[in-house]
């Protein structure tokens, strides 16, 4: 008796799970770069043995999400899909039906930081309301990192201490900041001895003429890198020069000759600026 009791609650089970609709987004979560064009996935499988009606919709929950947050309605088998006006243009749904199975990937494109929202793909489908009818999935936009600004701080003089800085306004995930430094002839040569790395801030002290060179930045994250310079020419004390093209002409003469294949001044600020701090 037990085990005929064990048998039918079993068949219970395996027939409460085949004779309900499931609807499945693969992943909790995805993570794209701002302006990218994406898919949103879901499948579904009904407990009849074929899909003659459905109304498949997608909507948004956020922050700053309207009471309406519905994207889209879509009627199968009457192929139509109504649209909200204000996704008009960037959204669509590919909606495919095969016997008691389907598919309604939503496609949205040019996303930005407004779509970061949990979305929601829902299936009705008449005589099949039982079981998981809707599944969500948490998009994250993530922002590829803004050029970074290059500055110097302080006097570049013999004997000085300085700072370079490097800045990115934008990026998500947080940036890392990465330093080298080339010479005059575009070399790439080992840290200045007495120098601290604190991610966006180089900090160098007891400058020389030796100091003088190329500094490159690079601002990065999971999604990109960008990368800033500046020409540092390190003088005797009480000599000035304020140009960029004035600099690079001191670091040639420290040369002695043309620095090839280095673009001085690209995304930089010279000495007397005023510096926004570089992130940690």
């Amino acid at each position: 008796m037990e085990g005929k009791t064990f048998v039918l609650v079993l068949l219970c089970m395996v027939w409460s799970r085949v004779a309900a609709i499931s609807v499945d987004i693969p992943r909790d979560a995805y993570e794209f770069a701002r302006g990218d064009n994406i898919p949103l996935p879901c499948t579904f499988q009904s407990a009849l043995s074929k899909i003659d009606l459905a109304i498949i919709s997608w909507s948004a929950d956020g922050p700053e999400t309207d009471a309406d947050n519905l994207i889209l309605t879509h009627y199968h088998p009457a192929g139509v899909t109504d649209i909200k006006k204000k996704f008009e243009g960037r959204v669509t749904v590919d909606v495919k039906v095969n016997g008691a199975s389907g598919k309604a990937d939503l496609k949205l494109s040019s996303i930005t930081l407004d779509d970061n929202k949990e979305f929601d793909c829902e299936v009705q489908i008449p005589s099949d309301d039982e079981g998981q009818s809707i599944d969500a999935t948490r998009l994250t936009v993530l922002v590829a990192p803004s050029p970074p600004i290059c500055r110097v701080q302080g006097k570049a003089e013999y004997g000085q201490n300085i700072n370079i800085t490097c800045y990115s306004e934008e990026g998500d995930p947080p940036l890392t900041y990465k330093w080298e430094s080339r010479d005059g002839r575009n070399a790439l040569r080992a840290p200045w001895p007495r120098t601290t790395d604190n991610g966006g801030i180089l900090r160098l002290y007891d400058i020389s003429r030796e100091t003088s060179g190329y500094y490159i930045c690079t601002s990065s994250n999971s999604v990109s890198s960008a990368t800033c310079s500046i020409p540092l020419a390190v003088f005797p004390p009480g000599m000035k020069v304020d140009s960029t093209a004035g600099i690079q002409t001191i670091l040639n003469l420290f040369c002695e000759k043309d620095v090839t294949g280095v673009a001085p001044g690209n995304n930089t600020a010279m000495e007397g600026s005023d510096p926004k701090e570089g992130k940690d």
